[in-house]
């Protein structure tokens, strides 16, 4: 039943995704920025709602009183696609960091222009950082809020991951406060293959962290922030009637330290 389920979801989602885009290409060529981010507000709950009435898999949000009204960086866990959509209607028309890749992909690169996402160009180094700034500014001069994914890639639930740099670079050049967030998507949504899985996703915002940190100090307190509200995100899961099959990284990951 659930690969059944599985596979409905993937069909009407694509679906519903390519009928978005082709559908509303001309409202977005001529709309203000507002309405073009209610309308994509809109499509991601309704997304959202796709998959809770087809797949079983709901969401769950908690620490929201630590998101600024005001501009900020929040550092998500990154396991899926998933948290990709699913923030879009929780934070402030949110600037998302991706690989300039993503920018080629017909119509949708054009959308991600027109939505003001910050694309890097992972091939040049230091100059990738460069070009990160200059979006990341305005998205700021905006009051948005900047997100950007630490460890740079989606990870397997359980798997640890080196942190990239571009969060602390963020950090020091823009001086806003960080919001780190754990999630536990990965067991839902799978990173490549295998099926949707019906359950509870989970985000947990955590206290933000202020200005003029120095970095080793900033990466500490961003690791905890992320690493440790995902492994009890991953408990909790564990906890429910409907949890998923454990995969040996997620039983390592909760086996007791000793």
């Amino acid at each position: 039943m659930t690969t059944l389920r599985s596979l409905a979801f993937g069909v009407l989602f694509y679906s519903f995704m390519a009928l978005y885009l082709i559908v509303f290409l001309p409202i977005f060529a001529v709309s203000s920025v507002d309405f073009a981010w209610k309308i994509t507000r809109a499509w991601a709950r309704l997304s959202l709602r796709l998959l809770r009435v087809v797949v079983g898999t709901r969401a769950e949000f908690t620490g929201k009183e630590h998101l600024p009204r005001g501009p900020a960086i929040i550092t998500p866990k990154h396991q899926s696609y998933w948290e990709t959509l699913a923030l879009v209607p929780e934070l402030k028309r949110p600037a998302f960091i991706l690989k300039k890749e993503l920018m080629s992909i017909p119509l949708f690169g054009w959308y991600a222009r027109r939505l003001g996402m910050i694309p890097v160009d992972r091939s040049r180094r230091g100059a990738s950082l460069s070009s990160m700034l200059v979006g990341a500014k305005r998205a700021a001069e905006e009051g948005r809020h900047i997100v950007i994914f630490p460890e740079g890639t989606r990870t397997q639930p359980g798997e640890k991951a080196e942190y990239k740099h571009g969060a602390f670079f963020l950090y020091a050049q823009l001086g806003l406060p960080v919001v780190p967030a754990g999630l536990n998507s990965g067991l839902y949504w799978p990173k490549k293959s295998g099926p949707y899985r019906p359950g509870t996703v989970r985000v947990a915002f955590q206290p933000a962290i202020e200005p003029g940190l120095e970095r080793a100090e900033f990466v500490e307190r961003l690791k905890i922030g992320i690493e440790e509200s995902s492994v009890e995100l991953l408990r909790q899961a564990y906890r429910d009637p409907d949890a998923p099959p454990m995969t040996p990284a997620v039983a390592a990951r909760l086996a007791p330290e000793t």
